[in-house]
């Protein structure tokens, strides 16, 4: 799907994670904020930059979408957002209050591709996942999961915000 698959040359099949691992990665979560990252991530296909570029005013719940703004190749894109990560995200805004950017660091800075990798790490651990899991896992587990539901490769292509003419 993404370019991360390819090693010098060599196609890598990329790491999945079935659904119910993803289920026990998310429910290893105990903070409120790392659940909602950790959610969003996988519900809507985020890389792990747009989704620390993502501001409160990006997630439109009344249309349902997330909007990816300046994503890989500097392109604008929306994509799904579930209803339960709706109501996780809602928790986690009256909880945290973010101003700025939608995950906020102590001082509401930016929250760091390093902190949210961690997250993602520690969940794995805790969830006992015998797999080396990242955040773009939850991406790859997002479009394998679409597609295994009979979601045509080009919708997946646009919400994943790769060119359809590219090959898979």
């Amino acid at each position: 799907m993404t370019d991360c698959c390819h090693v010098k040359g060599r196609k890598r099949i990329p790491m999945v994670l079935s659904r119910e691992e993803v289920k026990r990665l998310i429910a290893a979560a105990i903070n409120l904020k790392h659940k909602a990252a950790l959610m969003l991530l996988y519900s809507s296909g985020l890389r792990l930059r747009e989704c620390l570029e993502l501001r409160p005013v990006h997630i439109e719940s009344a249309r349902m979408k997330v909007r990816v703004e300046q994503g890989k190749g500097k392109k604008d894109r929306y994509t799904v957002l579930s209803q339960r990560t709706l109501e996780m995200l809602r928790d986690y805004f009256r909880a945290y209050q973010p101003k700025k950017w939608l995950f906020e660091g102590r001082n509401g800075e930016q929250y760091s591709a390093r902190s949210l990798g961690k997250i993602v790490t520690n969940a794995a651990l805790k969830a006992k996942l015998a797999k080396r899991v990242s955040p773009h896992t939850l991406r790859h587990s997002f479009a394998t999961h679409l597609m295994e539901s009979g979601v045509a490769l080009p919708v997946i292509q646009q919400l994943l915000g790769i060119p359809a003419s590219r090959p898979p």
